[in-house]
Protein backbone atom coordinates (compact mmCIF):
# COMPACT_ATOMS: atom_id res chain seq x y z
CA UNK A 1 0.00 0.00 0.00
CA UNK A 2 1.15 3.42 -1.31
CA UNK A 3 2.17 6.54 1.99
CA UNK A 4 -0.45 8.05 0.65
CA UNK A 5 -3.05 5.30 0.79
CA UNK A 6 -2.22 4.93 4.31
CA UNK A 7 -2.42 8.73 5.57
CA UNK A 8 -6.13 8.33 3.71
CA UNK A 9 -5.39 10.37 0.55
CA UNK A 10 -5.32 7.79 -1.70
CA UNK A 11 -7.54 7.79 -5.16
CA UNK A 12 -9.37 5.74 -6.73
CA UNK A 13 -7.63 2.72 -6.31
CA UNK A 14 -8.34 2.69 -2.94
CA UNK A 15 -11.66 3.41 -3.18
CA UNK A 16 -12.39 1.15 -5.50
CA UNK A 17 -10.83 -1.78 -3.34
CA UNK A 18 -12.37 -0.90 -0.35
CA UNK A 19 -16.07 -1.04 -1.87
CA UNK A 20 -14.79 -4.53 -3.19
CA UNK A 21 -13.63 -5.56 0.67
CA UNK A 22 -17.35 -3.93 1.84
CA UNK A 23 -18.86 -5.75 -1.00
CA UNK A 24 -17.33 -9.48 -0.09
CA UNK A 25 -18.61 -8.69 3.38
CA UNK A 26 -21.82 -7.99 2.91
CA UNK A 27 -22.31 -11.60 0.22
CA UNK A 28 -20.80 -13.23 3.74
CA UNK A 29 -23.26 -11.72 5.57
CA UNK A 30 -26.01 -12.75 3.08
CA UNK A 31 -24.65 -16.35 2.82
CA UNK A 32 -24.64 -17.05 6.18
CA UNK A 33 -28.39 -15.75 6.27
CA UNK A 34 -29.56 -18.07 3.83
CA UNK A 35 -27.43 -20.93 4.80
CA UNK A 36 -27.99 -20.90 8.47
CA UNK A 37 -31.69 -20.36 7.60
CA UNK A 38 -31.55 -23.30 5.32
CA UNK A 39 -29.61 -25.45 8.40
CA UNK A 40 -32.16 -24.02 10.84
CA UNK A 41 -35.11 -25.38 8.97
CA UNK A 42 -34.03 -28.57 8.12
CA UNK A 43 -32.61 -29.82 11.80
CA UNK A 44 -32.97 -27.00 14.31
CA UNK A 45 -28.96 -27.35 15.53
CA UNK A 46 -28.45 -23.52 15.04
CA UNK A 47 -30.90 -22.84 18.04
CA UNK A 48 -31.33 -19.30 16.30
CA UNK A 49 -34.49 -17.83 14.97
CA UNK A 50 -32.66 -15.22 12.43
CA UNK A 51 -29.16 -16.91 11.90
CA UNK A 52 -26.27 -15.86 12.17
CA UNK A 53 -27.67 -13.51 14.91
CA UNK A 54 -29.33 -14.65 17.86
CA UNK A 55 -32.87 -12.68 16.74
CA UNK A 56 -35.99 -12.42 15.41
CA UNK A 57 -37.77 -10.70 12.56
CA UNK A 58 -39.94 -8.23 14.02
CA UNK A 59 -40.27 -5.06 12.16
CA UNK A 60 -41.20 -2.23 14.50
CA UNK A 61 -40.77 1.31 15.09
CA UNK A 62 -40.78 2.64 18.89
CA UNK A 63 -40.49 5.96 20.83
CA UNK A 64 -36.58 5.76 20.21
CA UNK A 65 -36.81 5.92 16.30
CA UNK A 66 -36.92 9.73 16.38
CA UNK A 67 -34.30 10.26 18.24
CA UNK A 68 -32.16 7.58 16.78
CA UNK A 69 -32.69 9.03 12.90
CA UNK A 70 -31.76 12.36 14.87
CA UNK A 71 -28.94 11.36 16.13
CA UNK A 72 -27.74 10.18 13.24
CA UNK A 73 -28.45 12.51 11.13
CA UNK A 74 -26.13 15.00 13.35
CA UNK A 75 -23.14 12.97 13.67
CA UNK A 76 -23.46 12.51 9.79
CA UNK A 77 -23.77 16.14 8.90
CA UNK A 78 -21.57 18.15 12.10
CA UNK A 79 -18.75 15.34 13.72
CA UNK A 80 -16.04 15.67 10.95
CA UNK A 81 -15.93 19.88 11.82
CA UNK A 82 -16.55 19.18 15.28
CA UNK A 83 -14.13 16.81 16.05
CA UNK A 84 -11.59 19.06 13.95
CA UNK A 85 -12.35 22.08 15.91
CA UNK A 86 -13.48 21.29 19.27
CA UNK A 87 -10.31 21.25 21.98
CA UNK A 88 -9.16 17.75 23.15
CA UNK A 89 -11.66 17.51 26.42
CA UNK A 90 -14.43 18.77 25.03
CA UNK A 91 -14.34 16.16 22.09
CA UNK A 92 -14.15 13.79 24.77
CA UNK A 93 -17.16 14.94 27.03
CA UNK A 94 -18.94 15.40 23.44
CA UNK A 95 -18.24 12.10 22.04
CA UNK A 96 -19.48 10.15 25.50
CA UNK A 97 -22.94 12.11 25.26
CA UNK A 98 -23.05 11.46 21.49
CA UNK A 99 -22.21 8.02 22.02
CA UNK A 100 -24.69 7.24 25.16
CA UNK A 101 -27.11 8.96 22.96
CA UNK A 102 -27.16 7.13 19.71
CA UNK A 103 -27.01 3.57 22.39
CA UNK A 104 -29.80 5.23 24.14
CA UNK A 105 -32.02 5.91 20.88
CA UNK A 106 -30.90 2.69 19.37
CA UNK A 107 -32.11 0.61 22.43
CA UNK A 108 -35.46 2.63 22.69
CA UNK A 109 -36.42 1.88 19.46
CA UNK A 110 -37.95 -1.52 21.51
CA UNK A 111 -39.35 0.23 24.23
CA UNK A 112 -37.96 1.21 27.76
CA UNK A 113 -39.43 -1.95 28.82
CA UNK A 114 -38.49 -4.47 26.21
CA UNK A 115 -35.19 -2.46 25.27
CA UNK A 116 -33.87 -1.87 28.72
CA UNK A 117 -35.81 -3.16 31.84
CA UNK A 118 -36.56 -6.32 30.64
CA UNK A 119 -32.84 -7.37 28.84
CA UNK A 120 -31.17 -8.45 32.27
CA UNK A 121 -33.95 -10.12 34.01
CA UNK A 122 -34.92 -13.20 30.98
CA UNK A 123 -34.59 -16.39 32.57
CA UNK A 124 -30.75 -16.64 30.92
CA UNK A 125 -29.58 -13.61 32.66
CA UNK A 126 -27.49 -12.39 35.68
CA UNK A 127 -30.53 -10.56 37.96
CA UNK A 128 -32.30 -13.98 38.05
CA UNK A 129 -30.01 -14.69 40.39
CA UNK A 130 -29.59 -11.60 43.13
CA UNK A 131 -31.19 -13.17 46.07
CA UNK A 132 -28.89 -16.30 45.95
CA UNK A 133 -25.82 -14.09 46.71
CA UNK A 134 -27.11 -12.92 50.22
CA UNK A 135 -23.64 -14.71 51.55
CA UNK A 136 -20.91 -13.53 49.16
CA UNK A 137 -18.54 -15.62 50.39
CA UNK A 138 -20.19 -18.43 50.84
CA UNK A 139 -21.44 -18.08 47.24
CA UNK A 140 -18.25 -17.75 45.74
CA UNK A 141 -17.25 -20.86 48.12
CA UNK A 142 -19.86 -22.87 46.53
CA UNK A 143 -20.42 -21.40 43.18
CA UNK A 144 -18.61 -24.32 40.64
CA UNK A 145 -21.34 -26.83 42.26
CA UNK A 146 -24.16 -25.06 40.53
CA UNK A 147 -21.94 -25.13 36.90
CA UNK A 148 -23.26 -28.19 35.16
CA UNK A 149 -26.55 -28.61 34.16
CA UNK A 150 -27.10 -31.75 36.15
CA UNK A 151 -26.18 -30.21 39.27
CA UNK A 152 -28.57 -29.20 41.74
CA UNK A 153 -29.89 -25.15 41.46
CA UNK A 154 -27.58 -24.90 38.67
CA UNK A 155 -26.87 -21.59 37.38
CA UNK A 156 -29.06 -20.12 34.80
CA UNK A 157 -26.65 -19.64 31.64
CA UNK A 158 -25.30 -16.68 31.45
CA UNK A 159 -24.30 -16.73 35.38
CA UNK A 160 -22.92 -20.29 34.66
CA UNK A 161 -21.19 -19.04 30.99
CA UNK A 162 -19.18 -16.00 33.01
CA UNK A 163 -16.80 -15.98 36.39
CA UNK A 164 -18.82 -14.95 39.73
CA UNK A 165 -17.25 -11.25 38.93
CA UNK A 166 -20.27 -10.13 36.58
CA UNK A 167 -22.90 -11.35 38.33
CA UNK A 168 -21.59 -9.98 41.53
CA UNK A 169 -21.46 -6.30 39.83
CA UNK A 170 -25.37 -6.50 39.73
CA UNK A 171 -25.59 -7.86 43.43
CA UNK A 172 -23.46 -5.12 44.28
CA UNK A 173 -25.66 -2.73 42.43
CA UNK A 174 -28.60 -3.86 44.24
CA UNK A 175 -26.64 -4.03 47.73
CA UNK A 176 -26.52 0.32 46.92
CA UNK A 177 -30.42 0.46 46.42
CA UNK A 178 -30.15 0.20 42.11
CA UNK A 179 -31.55 -2.90 41.94
CA UNK A 180 -33.50 -4.34 39.56
CA UNK A 181 -33.55 -4.56 35.64
CA UNK A 182 -33.58 -0.22 34.74
CA UNK A 183 -31.11 0.09 36.70
CA UNK A 184 -29.13 -2.31 35.56
CA UNK A 185 -29.81 -1.73 32.01
CA UNK A 186 -28.90 2.37 33.00
CA UNK A 187 -25.53 1.19 34.27
CA UNK A 188 -24.47 -0.93 31.19
CA UNK A 189 -25.44 2.22 29.11
CA UNK A 190 -23.46 4.55 31.04
CA UNK A 191 -20.61 2.65 31.94
CA UNK A 192 -20.55 0.91 27.93
CA UNK A 193 -20.58 4.21 26.82
CA UNK A 194 -17.58 5.35 27.90
CA UNK A 195 -15.59 2.68 26.01
CA UNK A 196 -15.15 5.52 23.15
CA UNK A 197 -13.68 7.65 25.56
CA UNK A 198 -11.30 5.19 26.18
CA UNK A 199 -10.28 4.24 22.90
CA UNK A 200 -10.01 7.73 21.85
CA UNK A 201 -7.12 8.35 24.82
CA UNK A 202 -5.22 5.06 23.29
CA UNK A 203 -5.47 6.31 19.79
CA UNK A 204 -4.49 9.50 20.90
CA UNK A 205 -1.42 8.39 22.97
CA UNK A 206 -0.15 5.69 20.75
CA UNK A 207 -0.35 6.83 17.38
CA UNK A 208 -1.85 11.32 17.70
CA UNK A 209 -4.53 13.23 18.15
CA UNK A 210 -5.34 13.28 14.42
CA UNK A 211 -5.69 9.86 14.24
CA UNK A 212 -7.72 10.19 17.45
CA UNK A 213 -9.95 12.58 15.74
CA UNK A 214 -10.47 10.68 12.09
CA UNK A 215 -11.95 7.68 14.19
CA UNK A 216 -14.01 9.36 16.81
CA UNK A 217 -17.20 9.89 14.51
CA UNK A 218 -17.30 6.15 13.59
CA UNK A 219 -16.60 5.01 17.51
CA UNK A 220 -19.60 7.26 18.19
CA UNK A 221 -22.35 5.89 14.82
CA UNK A 222 -20.97 2.30 15.36
CA UNK A 223 -23.75 -0.93 14.93
CA UNK A 224 -22.06 -1.97 18.12
CA UNK A 225 -24.33 0.36 19.84
CA UNK A 226 -27.40 -1.93 19.24
CA UNK A 227 -25.68 -4.71 21.39
CA UNK A 228 -24.40 -2.64 24.01
CA UNK A 229 -27.46 -0.86 24.80
CA UNK A 230 -28.64 -2.78 28.02
CA UNK A 231 -25.69 -5.80 27.56
CA UNK A 232 -23.43 -6.95 30.46
CA UNK A 233 -21.00 -7.25 27.29
CA UNK A 234 -21.53 -3.51 26.84
CA UNK A 235 -20.80 -3.02 30.27
CA UNK A 236 -17.36 -5.50 29.74
CA UNK A 237 -16.49 -4.01 26.62
CA UNK A 238 -15.82 -0.72 28.26
CA UNK A 239 -13.57 -2.35 31.42
CA UNK A 240 -11.38 -3.62 28.56
CA UNK A 241 -10.72 -0.45 26.56
CA UNK A 242 -9.98 1.24 29.99
CA UNK A 243 -7.73 -1.40 30.47
CA UNK A 244 -5.90 -0.38 27.44
CA UNK A 245 -6.11 2.60 27.73
CA UNK A 246 -4.40 3.08 30.93
CA UNK A 247 -1.46 0.54 29.73
CA UNK A 248 -0.57 3.06 26.55
CA UNK A 249 -0.60 6.18 29.26
CA UNK A 250 1.57 4.54 31.51
CA UNK A 251 3.95 3.10 28.60
CA UNK A 252 3.76 6.78 26.90
CA UNK A 253 4.65 8.09 30.76
CA UNK A 254 1.51 10.56 29.25
CA UNK A 255 0.03 10.79 32.21
CA UNK A 256 0.93 12.71 36.26
CA UNK A 257 1.43 9.13 37.96
CA UNK A 258 2.45 6.69 35.13
CA UNK A 259 2.82 4.16 37.78
CA UNK A 260 -0.45 4.72 38.76
CA UNK A 261 -1.70 3.87 35.74
CA UNK A 262 0.64 0.92 35.15
CA UNK A 263 -1.32 -0.36 38.74
CA UNK A 264 -4.88 0.30 37.40
CA UNK A 265 -4.07 -1.15 34.09
CA UNK A 266 -3.66 -4.35 35.71
CA UNK A 267 -6.26 -4.04 38.34
CA UNK A 268 -8.99 -3.98 35.89
CA UNK A 269 -6.81 -6.38 33.38
CA UNK A 270 -7.28 -9.05 36.97
CA UNK A 271 -11.16 -7.65 36.98
CA UNK A 272 -11.74 -8.41 33.02
CA UNK A 273 -10.66 -12.09 33.71
CA UNK A 274 -13.73 -12.69 36.42
CA UNK A 275 -16.28 -10.91 34.40
CA UNK A 276 -15.58 -13.20 31.12
CA UNK A 277 -13.69 -16.14 30.91
CA UNK A 278 -12.60 -15.40 26.74
CA UNK A 279 -11.75 -12.31 28.11
CA UNK A 280 -8.11 -13.48 28.84
CA UNK A 281 -7.43 -13.40 25.44
CA UNK A 282 -7.11 -9.52 25.83
CA UNK A 283 -3.41 -10.26 26.98
CA UNK A 284 -2.73 -9.95 22.79
CA UNK A 285 -4.31 -6.26 22.69
CA UNK A 286 -2.61 -5.27 26.08
CA UNK A 287 1.02 -6.59 24.59
CA UNK A 288 0.56 -4.48 21.44
CA UNK A 289 0.86 -1.73 23.56
CA UNK A 290 4.84 -2.66 25.02
CA UNK A 291 5.29 -3.51 21.52
CA UNK A 292 4.45 0.24 19.87
CA UNK A 293 6.26 1.63 22.18
CA UNK A 294 9.15 -0.29 22.50
CA UNK A 295 8.87 -0.37 26.57
CA UNK A 296 8.25 -3.19 29.15
CA UNK A 297 8.72 -0.44 32.13
CA UNK A 298 5.18 -0.27 33.19
CA UNK A 299 5.11 -4.55 33.07
CA UNK A 300 5.76 -5.32 36.90
CA UNK A 301 2.93 -3.13 38.18
CA UNK A 302 0.52 -3.95 34.98
CA UNK A 303 1.37 -7.56 37.06
CA UNK A 304 1.08 -7.10 40.09
CA UNK A 305 -2.09 -5.21 39.66
CA UNK A 306 -3.27 -8.18 37.83
CA UNK A 307 -2.64 -10.96 40.64
CA UNK A 308 -5.40 -8.48 42.95
CA UNK A 309 -8.55 -10.13 41.61
CA UNK A 310 -7.65 -13.46 40.91
CA UNK A 311 -5.93 -13.55 44.51
CA UNK A 312 -9.23 -11.87 46.43
CA UNK A 313 -11.60 -14.48 44.34
CA UNK A 314 -9.11 -17.44 45.14
CA UNK A 315 -8.94 -16.79 49.11
CA UNK A 316 -12.74 -16.35 48.78
CA UNK A 317 -12.73 -19.83 47.85
CA UNK A 318 -13.29 -19.43 43.70
CA UNK A 319 -11.09 -21.44 41.60
CA UNK A 320 -11.12 -19.92 37.97
CA UNK A 321 -9.59 -22.74 36.42
CA UNK A 322 -12.02 -25.35 37.93
CA UNK A 323 -14.72 -23.47 37.11
CA UNK A 324 -13.83 -22.75 33.83
CA UNK A 325 -13.22 -26.91 32.79
CA UNK A 326 -16.77 -27.21 34.23
CA UNK A 327 -18.36 -24.54 31.92
CA UNK A 328 -16.70 -25.94 29.26
CA UNK A 329 -18.53 -29.45 30.03
CA UNK A 330 -21.67 -27.19 30.48
CA UNK A 331 -21.24 -25.13 27.17
CA UNK A 332 -21.19 -29.09 25.37
CA UNK A 333 -24.08 -30.13 27.66
CA UNK A 334 -26.31 -27.29 25.77
CA UNK A 335 -26.72 -25.39 22.82
CA UNK A 336 -23.07 -25.28 22.21
CA UNK A 337 -23.11 -29.11 22.02
CA UNK A 338 -25.65 -28.77 19.20
CA UNK A 339 -24.14 -25.82 16.94
CA UNK A 340 -22.17 -27.40 14.21
CA UNK A 341 -18.56 -25.43 14.41
CA UNK A 342 -18.37 -25.98 10.51
CA UNK A 343 -21.05 -22.90 10.22
CA UNK A 344 -20.13 -20.89 13.15
CA UNK A 345 -16.51 -20.77 12.36
CA UNK A 346 -16.95 -18.27 9.18
CA UNK A 347 -20.84 -17.29 10.02
CA UNK A 348 -19.60 -15.48 13.11
CA UNK A 349 -17.32 -12.99 11.18
CA UNK A 350 -20.54 -11.90 9.48
CA UNK A 351 -22.14 -11.76 12.92
CA UNK A 352 -18.86 -9.33 13.12
CA UNK A 353 -19.50 -7.48 9.88
CA UNK A 354 -23.06 -6.38 11.54
CA UNK A 355 -21.73 -4.86 14.58
CA UNK A 356 -18.23 -3.30 13.49
CA UNK A 357 -20.44 -2.06 9.88
CA UNK A 358 -19.54 -2.06 6.41
CA UNK A 359 -16.69 0.84 6.86
CA UNK A 360 -14.77 -0.97 9.78
CA UNK A 361 -14.60 -3.79 6.89
CA UNK A 362 -12.97 -1.25 4.33
CA UNK A 363 -10.70 -0.11 7.07
CA UNK A 364 -9.67 -3.05 7.89
CA UNK A 365 -8.56 -3.74 4.20
CA UNK A 366 -6.06 -1.19 4.26
CA UNK A 367 -4.35 -2.51 7.78
CA UNK A 368 -4.06 -5.94 6.75
CA UNK A 369 -3.17 -4.43 3.51
CA UNK A 370 0.00 -2.54 4.94
CA UNK A 371 0.76 -5.62 7.76
CA UNK A 372 4.13 -6.37 5.92
CA UNK A 373 5.26 -2.68 6.17
CA UNK A 374 4.13 -2.05 9.47
CA UNK A 375 6.05 -4.79 10.98
CA UNK A 376 9.26 -4.22 9.02
CA UNK A 377 8.92 -0.50 10.48
CA UNK A 378 7.95 -1.98 13.96
CA UNK A 379 11.34 -3.64 14.10
CA UNK A 380 13.25 -0.78 13.38
CA UNK A 381 11.44 1.65 15.83
CA UNK A 382 10.26 4.41 13.21
CA UNK A 383 6.97 4.10 13.06
CA UNK A 384 4.61 6.32 11.70
CA UNK A 385 0.91 7.20 13.49
CA UNK A 386 -0.62 4.67 10.80
CA UNK A 387 1.38 1.79 11.80
CA UNK A 388 1.09 2.02 15.27
CA UNK A 389 -2.83 1.97 14.90
CA UNK A 390 -2.54 -0.86 12.25
CA UNK A 391 -0.45 -2.54 15.61
CA UNK A 392 -3.36 -1.84 17.95
CA UNK A 393 -6.31 -3.02 15.49
CA UNK A 394 -4.68 -6.27 13.60
CA UNK A 395 -4.05 -7.23 17.44
CA UNK A 396 -7.32 -7.05 18.00
CA UNK A 397 -8.20 -8.76 15.27
CA UNK A 398 -6.23 -11.85 16.40
CA UNK A 399 -7.94 -11.96 19.57
CA UNK A 400 -11.38 -12.20 17.73
CA UNK A 401 -10.19 -14.84 15.48
CA UNK A 402 -8.42 -16.95 18.42
CA UNK A 403 -11.93 -16.87 20.03
CA UNK A 404 -13.59 -18.00 16.58
CA UNK A 405 -11.47 -20.70 16.14
CA UNK A 406 -11.60 -22.27 19.52
CA UNK A 407 -15.03 -23.62 19.49
CA UNK A 408 -16.26 -21.84 22.76
CA UNK A 409 -18.29 -18.71 20.81
CA UNK A 410 -20.94 -20.50 18.40
CA UNK A 411 -23.26 -17.64 18.10
CA UNK A 412 -24.13 -14.82 20.17
CA UNK A 413 -21.10 -13.49 19.01
CA UNK A 414 -22.38 -9.92 18.15
CA UNK A 415 -22.42 -9.02 21.86
CA UNK A 416 -19.64 -11.32 23.59
CA UNK A 417 -16.93 -10.18 21.06
CA UNK A 418 -18.03 -6.30 21.94
CA UNK A 419 -14.64 -5.82 23.63
CA UNK A 420 -12.90 -7.12 20.30
CA UNK A 421 -15.32 -5.10 18.13
CA UNK A 422 -14.84 -1.81 19.95
CA UNK A 423 -11.27 -1.71 18.30
CA UNK A 424 -11.25 -2.99 15.48
CA UNK A 425 -13.55 0.27 15.10
CA UNK A 426 -10.57 2.80 15.08
CA UNK A 427 -9.11 1.60 11.92
CA UNK A 428 -11.70 3.91 10.35
CA UNK A 429 -9.43 6.42 11.52
CA UNK A 430 -7.14 5.07 8.09
CA UNK A 431 -10.38 5.75 5.39
CA UNK A 432 -9.71 8.88 3.36
CA UNK A 433 -11.05 11.93 4.18
CA UNK A 434 -13.04 11.88 1.11
CA UNK A 435 -16.02 10.16 1.49
CA UNK A 436 -16.08 9.96 5.36
CA UNK A 437 -19.33 10.72 5.40
CA UNK A 438 -20.77 8.17 2.92
CA UNK A 439 -19.30 5.51 5.17
CA UNK A 440 -20.79 7.42 8.55
CA UNK A 441 -24.28 6.74 6.69
CA UNK A 442 -23.47 3.17 5.98
CA UNK A 443 -22.93 2.39 9.23
CA UNK A 444 -25.87 4.96 10.56
CA UNK A 445 -28.32 3.00 7.91
CA UNK A 446 -27.18 -0.83 9.11
CA UNK A 447 -27.86 0.13 12.98
CA UNK A 448 -31.01 1.59 12.11
CA UNK A 449 -32.23 -1.43 9.51
CA UNK A 450 -30.91 -4.40 11.86
CA UNK A 451 -32.90 -2.12 14.96
CA UNK A 452 -36.12 -1.74 13.03
CA UNK A 453 -36.09 -5.01 11.43
CA UNK A 454 -34.98 -7.35 14.39
CA UNK A 455 -35.80 -7.87 17.89
CA UNK A 456 -32.42 -8.73 19.19
CA UNK A 457 -31.94 -10.91 22.46
CA UNK A 458 -29.19 -12.84 24.32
Amino acid sequence: MSTTERTGTAGSTGRNRDLAAAGIAALLVAAAVVVGTSIEHADGTLHLNWPPLYARWDPHIGPGTPAALAVAVAVIAYAPALTARLSWRPLLLTAWAASMAWIWSLTLIDGFHRGVTQRLTTKYEYLQVIDRFEDIPATLRDFTRHILIDSPDHWPAHTAGHPPGATLTFVLLDRVGLGGGAWAGAFCITVGSTAVVAVLITLRTLADEATARRAAPFLVLAPAAIWVGASADGYFAAVTAWTIALLALAATRAVRSPAAAALGSGLLFGFVCYLSYGLVLFALVAAAVPLITRTPRPLPLLLAGAAVTPLAFTLAGFSWWEAYHLLVERYYQGAGGIRPYGYFVWANLACTVLVIGLATVAALRRAAADAPGTISRLRTGRTTPADRLTTLVLTALLALLAADLSGMSKAETERIWLPFATFLLAATALLPTAGRRYWLTAQAVLALAINHLLFTGW
